[in-house]
């Protein structure tokens, strides 16, 4: 009997929760997806190149750890449930089964809703998994083919977590109908969330953010010996100044409120903070354009030991959280005003009861409303960034892995000259490498072993940070690098010399670097730039240039015979790629012989980096923060939605009966259509809008302080292709949770 009541009511129930079903499949579906490359029976045809080995338990852990959040996402969908379904709780009891037995019979409902959900879930994970697999194969720049297998390791995985959340989340239930009172139940739905005016989170909030004050005030003051430095225009001086004078201002209206508040109330405070906060922000977020602008670093002495781009971050993040948690917290206060000053509007057809249904919201959800703020503003900001990180990777791969094997040293941790050179090291010129390729059969198309000279030798003890030595290199080692990439080999005059620059240096740096080095002296004598090439911006690995530099030397190979010889390096290609065994066998045995960090942290440093294991370990890493960061986003979005769907049906019972006073009324069903696409916008757009405004300011500020690596390594098309994307994916997913609450809620508001 009991199993037939169960079946009836699951069936029953399936179209009042059709939102929770979907996003309980397509969340299964996704985590299903993302863990099938982590499956021991996942065996993608890679050569022998690559491993996937890298991806195992570090995927897992992510995936793993970015799932926990959907437990909160089905605890909400079940007290959603166990809301709705209270009054009839409360009859069934009423008419003679026990309470505990209504408990139960709710558990094995939600339980086999949810399992039905799940299995579906990962019947989809099946053809999902097929994108992600393409997603990989496409990083590492495979051929895709088509493939459908159920892995049983991940299904079960799938399956557990589900299962647990599930369990936990119906036992919760269980005893919350056991200790509920039936006359509660009853009237369960007559209960209102706590009003604006009773609510203690904007508080809280606001003696978090006066605390978080002090600290940006104590970070101005830090470096208030550089307020009126000289060195510095008057741009960097506002951003200064502005740093400590905006967050002065802000604590000044907090102290006055203190005084005065009975009479000015805690709205007047939160109003005038909002603004001060607004220019907090702006101050904040003027920091990566300026210190771009004028070439400052965020960590650098000049800014102050304290400030940098993170903590200029953090004090971003500050008020921006809190200009959120204000716009939600007086939006109701502010549409109350503005109805109440516009009386014509206000009474005109149905929108006397339009401002009461969405005032009495706003009211009442305040809270939970900000919090679906902040977390889509970082599911929005998440989608932004990914393409982003992994353009700037993949970029920076590209030019990074220009040779099969790169070998190449560092003096940095060298304080004697005549520990420079190593004897036998610097002799054979790693011979370890040549040997080892010539042993597995590997044969070599070019090989290239050189030296990078300092013009001049007293410039070896010269270790500033942001000031090192520039290096140089022989015009003869420099053309057959050039040979060994396709580039067209270079000239220079007896007494010329030439530039080479890293990608990642601006165009500026360049020009005047060029402008004031016009000439060079070195131990060989003075060379002139060339006139006809000074610079030349070819990749060439990144290897190359000296520590702190973007930018080397080239000199004719007679003047180079006269300095000091301060890097060893040398770069190999290879007819056939090196196996993924080979690479990291030849990269153990380069380190037992050349230490890349040497004992006590002195001496000569040696890297060796293979194609590889770059590509591999590289492209692994591209994907799991691909797959991450756009499964947390997903997961995130879906959590608001479904929660925003939900606070709307939620309610559905006395929707029908407003709804069906406005029919009685004379209301026409179009006037009601209208009615419920208007409510529904502004329930959705309030917080959607305000979380896109959100990200964007984090977004432009974080593309900011990456700008000239992503102009180095991925280029602004394909940023805003990627973007676009982007933005096509959240509406078309916004659009869907929209349709079907609309459908759900027209279908409540409109029963008998």
């Amino acid at each position: 009997m009991y199993l037939k009541l169960i079946i009836r009511n699951v069936r029953r129930s399936a179209r009042d929760y059709l939102i929770y079903m979907v996003t309980m499949t397509v969340c299964a579906m996704l985590l299903y997806s993302f863990l099938s490359v982590t499956s021991r029976y996942y065996r993608p045809d890679m050569g022998a190149q690559y491993n996937l080995a890298v991806l195992g338990d570090g995927m897992k852990l992510a995936v793993g750890s970015i799932s926990l959040l959907l437990l909160f996402l089905v605890r909400f969908v079940n007290n959603y449930m166990l809301r709705h379904r209270q009054k009839e709780f409360a009859i069934q009891t009423v008419l003679g089964m026990e309470q505990n037995t209504v408990a139960w019979l709710f558990f094995a409902e939600t339980f086999v809703l949810g399992a039905v959900c799940v299995f579906a879930g990962i019947l989809l994970g099946m053809f999902c998994s097929q994108f992600i697999t393409a997603m990989l194969l496409a990083e590492y720049g495979l051929e895709y083919r088509l493939s459908f297998m159920l892995f049983p390791d991940t299904m079960l995985l799938t399956a557990a977590f589900f299962g647990i959340s599930l369990g936990v989340t119906g036992l919760f239930n269980v005893r919350t109908i056991q200790r509920i009172r039936i006359i509660h139940m009853l009237h369960g739905d007559r209960r209102n969330d706590t009003a604006l005016g009773r609510s203690r989170y904007m508080p809280f909030v606001t003696v978090l953010y006066g605390i978080m004050l002090v600290l940006m005030l104590a970070s101005g003051l830090s470096a208030k010996h550089y307020y009126f430095d000289s060195r510095f225009p008057l741009p960097v001086h506002i951003m200064f100044q502005g740093n400590i004078l905006a967050p002065l201002l802000s604590l000044a209206w907090l102290f006055a409120w203190l005084i005065r508040r009975k009479r000015w109330g805690f709205q007047r405070l939160v109003f005038v903070e909002m603004l001060f906060t607004l220019v907090n922000a702006c101050f904040f977020a003027s920091v990566p354009p300026i210190c771009m602008r004028y070439q400052l670093s965020f960590g650098s002495s000049a800014l102050g030991s304290d400030t940098g781009a993170n903590q200029y971050l953090l004090f971003l993040l500050a008020a921006l959280i809190y200009l959120v948690c204000g716009i939600i917290y007086l939006s109701g206060a502010f549409l109350c005003r503005w109805k109440d000053k516009n009386p014509a509007h206000t009474y005109s057809g149905q929108n006397l009861f339009f401002f009461g249904q969405i005032i009495s919201r706003l009211t009442t959800t305040a809270h939970t409303m900000t919090l679906i703020c902040l977390t889509l503003s970082a599911s929005i900001f998440l989608f932004l960034a990914v393409p982003a990180l992994t353009g700037w990777a993949s970029g920076f791969l590209d030019q990074r892995s220009l040779y099969d094997v790169q070998i190449s040293s560092a003096y940095s941790s060298v304080y004697e000259e005549s520990d420079l050179l190593t004897g036998d090291l610097y002799i054979d010129s790693y011979g370890l490498v040549p040997d080892f390729l010539e042993q597995r059969g590997i044969a070599v198309s070019h090989d290239c072993a050189f030296s990078l000279y300092l013009p001049c030798r007293d410039e070896f003890y010269n270790r500033v940070k942001l000031d090192f030595p520039v290096a140089a290199i022989r015009l003869s080692d420099y053309n057959a690098i050039r040979e060994m990439l396709g580039y067209e080999k270079i000239h220079l005059g007896e007494n010329e010399f030439t530039t080479q620059w890293q990608s990642i240096a601006t165009a500026k740096e360049r020009d005047e670097f060029v402008k004031n080095h016009r000439s060079v002296s070195t131990d060989a004598g003075t060379l002139n730039l060339s006139q006809e090439n000074p610079y030349y911006e070819d990749a060439v690995g990144e290897t190359l240039y000296n520590r702190y530099t973007d930018v080397i030397y080239v000199f004719p190979d007679r003047i180079c015979e006269s300095l000091l010889s301060v890097m060893q390096c040398r770069y190999i290609r290879t007819i056939r790629p090196i196996s993924y065994a080979d690479a990291l066998q030849l990269e153990n045995d380069f380190r037992k012989l050349y230490p890349e960090s040497p004992k006590d942290d002195i001496g000569m440093r040696y890297y060796i980096r293979t194609r590889t294991l770059q590509v591999n370990d590289t492209r692994a890493n591209i994907f799991m923060t691909n797959a991450m960061m756009t499964y947390g986003g997903i997961v995130l979005m879906v959590i608001c939605l479904t929660i925003l769907s939900l606070q709307q049906l939620l309610d559905a019972s006395q929707y029908r009966y407003r709804f069906g006073v406005l029919r009685k009324m004379g209301v026409e069903e179009n006037d009601i259509d209208k009615l419920i696409l208007k409510q529904l916008c502004v329930w959705f757009g309030l917080p959607v809008t305000v979380a896109i405004a959100v990200a964007a300011i984090l977004a432009v500020y974080f593309f900011t302080t990456i700008q000239r690596q992503l102009a180095a390594y991925m280029g602004t098309e394909a940023l805003l292709l990627r973007l676009l994307a982007t933005f096509g994916v959240l509406t078309v997913l916004l659009a869907c949770y929209f349709a079907s609450t609309r459908a759900l809620f027209k279908s409540a508001a409109g029963r008998g």
